[in-house]
This record gives structure tokens, sequence and C-alpha cells, in this order.
């Protein structure tokens, strides 16, 4: 049991591979939950709003819950090639004994590593971003939004190196945040212009290098002065990156990863 953001008790269904596939079932998609989506606080708010919208589509998926391993990003962009090897090579082995054919995920580090780095191993699946996933959701009219909460809200979006520029996907959390009847406002630096959030290359995870400013305050700067109420990402390192620059330039501003939008437009 979970409470949702009135107050009320909501209950979620997240099943897990070994369970389903004890019962002789499989799943649609697998939910790639990530590292951060499983145990950073603020990523697991993310986490959840997505299975409600899984759940609320009535979409049929699982997650594989402790069988599910880091995917060896950080390990590979810090220089230490065996130790994602070995990683992938687990992750790829567990995918393969259930049959898995499409993933979906909340994280643009699991999307890129599993979508463009796991065929080289012999790991090859559908992999898609959930901001892909919900948008052709609401396509084929399995979930609807009526502006919600966000109706007319200014809202700015930062794109994520590892969806953005790495894989191309920039229309799909744009169509989402247009879907809420929200007025979309672009930063001077998006899209393939746009500026990473500083977390990117493992940097999250090693002590920072010399120089006149973090890249994380001048990109809160950038969205503080956009003219917007809300910044949305669709990435829990942008997430991180990006609120906490935020409380040095403008600490009222709103950050919500996008799906979390959509979960709470209509308290689904």
């Amino acid at each position: 049991m979970m409470e949702n953001t009135t107050g009320n008790k909501l209950k979620l269904s997240v099943p897990t591979m070994s369970a389903m596939a004890a019962k002789g079932d499989s799943p649609d998609v697998l939910f790639w939950v990530g590292c951060a989506g499983s145990f950073d606080q603020r990523a697991q708010k993310i986490t959840k709003a997505f299975v409600k919208i899984l759940n609320k589509a009535q979409v049929k998926f699982a997650i594989l819950g402790p069988e599910e391993a880091c995917t060896g990003d950080p390990a590979r962009r810090a220089g230490n090639e065996f130790l994602f090897q070995m990683m992938a090579m687990n992750n790829i082995s567990v995918l393969q004994g259930y049959d898995i054919k499409k993933i979906v995920t909340a994280c643009p580090h699991c999307f890129n590593t599993l979508k463009n780095e796991y065929p080289e191993l012999g790991g090859k699946f559908e992999v898609i971003h959930h901001t892909t996933f919900i948008n052709q959701l609401l396509k084929d009219g399995k979930l609807s939004i009526d502006g919600g909460a966000f109706k007319g809200k200014k809202i700015t979006y930062h794109d994520s190196c590892y969806l953005g520029r790495a894989n191309g996907v920039y229309e799909a959390p744009r169509d989402l945040i247009k879907a809420l009847d929200a007025e979309l406002v672009e930063m001077k630096r998006c899209k393939s212009n746009g500026l990473c959030c500083g977390a990117g290359g493992a940097q999250m995870f090693k002590e920072e290098e010399k120089g006149s400013t973090r890249i994380n305050l001048d990109r809160a700067d950038e969205i503080a002065n956009s003219g917007a109420e809300i910044v949305a990402a669709a990435c829990p390192f942008c997430m991180t990156m990006v609120s906490d620059g935020l409380k040095e330039s403008k600490p009222d501003m709103k950050s919500f990863d996008i799906v979390e939008l959509i979960a709470n437009a209509q308290d689904i």
C-alpha cells in the first residue's frame, strides 16, 4: 500500500518476473527500474508514478526485482570495461532466461546501455524510454489526459543527453507536456543544442574537477530565467542535478519528471 497526493490509500500492482514465470505466465513488457529508481528517494517517486500509469492503462508488465542489477553504465563511463562486461553479461543471462523481448525504462542511461551497448554482447532487446511508451499509450487510446492540474501552466523541458543527443528522442517528452494543455516554454539551449546537467559520463559519482562554475548551476540559471513555472525532466540523474541547482537560483520553482506530471495531472 502507498499514499497518493491526496492522502488516500492507493494499491499498486507490481508483479515480479519470478512470480509471473512460476505461474507459467509472461508480461508484454518488462519495466527496468534502474538503480536510481530503486534506491534514490526522489527517483522512487518517479518509479511509483510510472507504475500508476501502467496500472491505469492496464499494461501487462513485470519487474525483475532483486534479480535486476546495475546495467554497468557508470562502470563503463568511468573506464572499468571489465566490470561493465561482467555486469552486462549477468543481466543478459537473466533477461534471456525469462525470454524478455521488450523493455521499458525511466532512465535514459539504462535505456542507452540496454539499447545500444548490450547487443554487442549478445543482448538484443526492444528497448523503449518511458516518455515514448506513455506517448504511444495516449495515441492508442489506452490512456487519456485532459489537462488537469497542469492545464495552462508554463513548463520548460530539460533534454537529457542520453535521451536526446545520444538517441534522438526529442518530441515524445514534448508531446506529453502539450497533452497536459500546458504551455511549453523552450530554453535557448534545447534539443540537439541542449546543455548537459553535469551528471553524465559517471561524473555524478566522482569528485568534481577544477573550473569556474558547476554545469548544473549554469543550467539552473537558464531554467530559472526561462519564464516557466515548472521544469520537467525525463531522467533521474538530470532531476537530481537540476533540483540541486535550482536551490540556489530559484528555490521555489518546482521540478518533476514528465511521468509525474502525467500521473498527477488527474491524480491517477
